[in-house]
């Protein structure tokens, strides 16, 4: 049997409508590389005819297996379960809505050939996204990159190819909030990108609402730093700085008869809210951090397999249950 020179893993959840042009389009570009290849659909609790059709594709091509998780644990979990599974010497993670096109790995596995370790591809425009997504994902971006010490690359998602030992490094790191992405340029290795043009989804609906959006940004931001945390030091000298401020005006005022107050709890009442609002605003991150904390000590299994299509051995570098 010939050793797998190249896994691509495809997290699948509700893409009844786009998974058969999906198999088409990836089948096509990885038959013209002319290297052993597995095509690994990862299932995440699809609700839809997603599993069928994964299963038909497993029966016609040896080649293309499939992953099924007992429900949906989230994109990120269900990348890292076809990582956990992957025996190629290098792997690319792309997803099923054809936005991210299969074309562009063979410029990937060229570049990897050349010596590195890490292919991102980075999106030079989005098309068929609205400018309220295009804007909040530039701002989010840059927002992320000031915010971290790591080196995370702006306008880069998930789809990449990295080489085995890069993955196994990955695969080392137990956390259960995941953000892929920072992860792998946490580790560092030799990286490099290609660009392309983000697509329109080919058909269905996206799975990342606004919700999503925002969970994974907060996953982002709190995986890769503690400044939100210190932003509470800051907050509490410079609202001391003007609370001290307004008893000096305060004061002024009753001494030169400058303003005259009418008594009331109108502005104390203000001023409270105001203070409140910021010391629950500093809880709720305090409260975000913790709540991470706990989800790690429970050591819970990352994920739980239902069932396998083809030819899938676990690694054994994360801890999870077959149901």
């Amino acid at each position: 049997m010939d050793t797998i020179e190249l896994s691509v893993i495809v997290p699948v959840y509700n893409e009844e409508a786009v998974i058969t042009e999906t198999n088409h389009r990836l089948l096509a570009v990885l038959d013209s590389l002319a290297i052993p290849f597995e095509l690994i659909y990862v299932n995440d609790g699809s609700r839809d005819g997603s599993a069928a059709l994964l299963r038909t594709f497993c029966r016609q091509d040896h080649r293309v297996k499939m992953l099924a998780l007992s429900r949906n644990f989230g994109h990120q979990t269900a990348i890292t379960a076809g990582m956990d599974h992957a025996a190629g010497q290098a792997v690319v993670i792309i997803d099923a809505d054809l936005q991210d096109p299969p074309e562009i790995i063979p410029e990937m596995i060229r570049r990897w050939k050349d010596g590195y370790d890490v292919v991102y591809g980075r999106r030079i425009s989005r098309e068929g996204e609205r400018w309220s997504k295009k804007l909040t994902a530039r701002l989010y971006y840059r927002l992320l990159r000031r915010m971290t010490d790591v080196e995370i690359p702006v306008d880069v998602g998930d789809f990449r190819l990295i080489d085995a030992r890069v993955r196994d490094a990955l695969m080392k790191m137990p956390e259960h909030n995941r953000y892929v992405r920072g992860l792998i340029s946490w580790l560092g290795f030799r990286q490099t990108s290609t660009d392309y043009v983000r697509a329109p989804r080919f058909a269905g609906e996206t799975k990342y609402p606004l919700r999503r959006m925002i969970k994974l940004a907060v996953d982002g931001i709190t995986s890769f730093s503690y400044r939100p945390l210190k932003l509470g030091i800051g907050l509490g000298i410079a609202l001391s700085l003007l609370s001290f401020l307004f008893l000096v005006f305060v004061f002024a005022a009753r001494l030169f008869d400058l303003v005259v107050m009418e008594p009331g709890y109108a502005s104390l009442m203000c001023v409270l809210l105001f203070f409140f609002g910021i010391m629950l605003i500093m809880l709720g991150v305090i409260g975000e951090y913790i709540g991470r904390i706990f989800e790690e000590v429970k050591g819970r299994p990352l994920y739980i397999i239902c069932d396998k299509e083809g030819d899938l051995s676990p690694s054994g570098r994360h801890p999870a249950t077959d149901a």
